[in-house]
């Protein structure tokens, strides 16, 4: 298990170093807004002390910044670190960016603690999410988007076994792959803006307002990685409440995927 989380850490820090940008809609408060869905306004983390876990080349720190944040702790384990002071140095006054794995965070204070597209990398995640919870002040949220498997196992089917392939290919025949999967996607997404075809909620909200950049890094990002879960809701949920998480509530983002927030209880 320690061999297939290294091999992951691996493969983002590779690509985010080869992809660093962090632009458009796939970066801004909007985005972000749409990830928390109902369970959080923006708002809210306005002036707020607020960590990151797998905060890669800095694009979720950078939305969090965006939308006020007064300090942001970006967490970030791969060879991407560098890139991620870089890309973060414009709010170097309001952030701090650390180099280590989320089980490993300790001794630290937050109001909200956010990890987007990030548990579903790490075979074990219940460590991180009991950092999480120890991290978090008393009536701290937690916040975290996952890949989901519900009502799509067909598509999932045949993208693990893409990944079979893809997720060995070096990263220069994997950017020819996406440029060319990207020409259909940019295509399929510009008909089911008039034509009620399968994930059209999805399309439209999520793909369509992407730029090409956007879209290609997204398909290199499925891709790339060696491992990829799909959870359930169930499963994350319970994994919160082990770690102590209460008032646990969820989102379906776009019926593909899912937000999940729960909160460290005041005693």
């Amino acid at each position: 298990m320690t061999d297939r989380s290294g091999r992951t850490i691996r493969d983002f820090g590779r690509q985010w170093a080869r992809y660093p940008d962090n632009e458009g809609y796939y970066a801004s408060v909007e985005y972000l807004r749409d990830l928390c869905g109902p369970l959080l306004d923006a708002a809210e983390i306005r002036g707020k002390r607020v960590l990151d876990i797998g905060s890669g080349s800095g694009r979720i720190a950078g939305m969090l910044l965006a939308a006020g944040a007064e300090q942001v702790i970006a967490i970030e384990p791969s060879e991407a670190f560098e890139q991620l002071l870089r890309n973060t140095r414009p709010w170097k006054d309001r952030i701090t960016c650390l180099k280590m794995k989320g089980e490993e965070i300790s001794g630290l204070s937050v109001d909200y603690c956010f990890s987007i597209g990030v548990l579903h990398h790490i075979p074990d995640p219940e460590p991180v999410i009991a950092r999480a919870f120890d991290c978090l002040k008393p009536g701290g949220k937690f916040l975290v988007w996952v890949y989901g498997n519900e009502g799509r196992r067909l598509f999932l089917s045949l993208l693990r076994l893409s990944r079979k392939l893809t997720s060995r290919m070096p990263d220069g025949a994997l950017a020819v792959l996406s440029r060319f999967l990207n020409f259909f996607l940019g295509g399929y997404a510009f008909l089911c803006r008039r034509l009620p075809l399968p994930f059209r909620e999805y399309m439209v909200k999520v793909i369509t307002p992407l730029n090409r950049r956007n879209r290609f890094l997204v398909i290199f990002d499925q891709l790339n990685p060696s491992y990829a879960r799909y959870d359930s809701r169930g499963g994350i949920e319970q994994s919160m409440k082990k770690a102590g998480f209460s008032g646990i509530e969820h989102y379906h983002r776009h019926q593909y995927s899912w937000t999940i927030a729960g909160e460290k209880k005041i005693r």
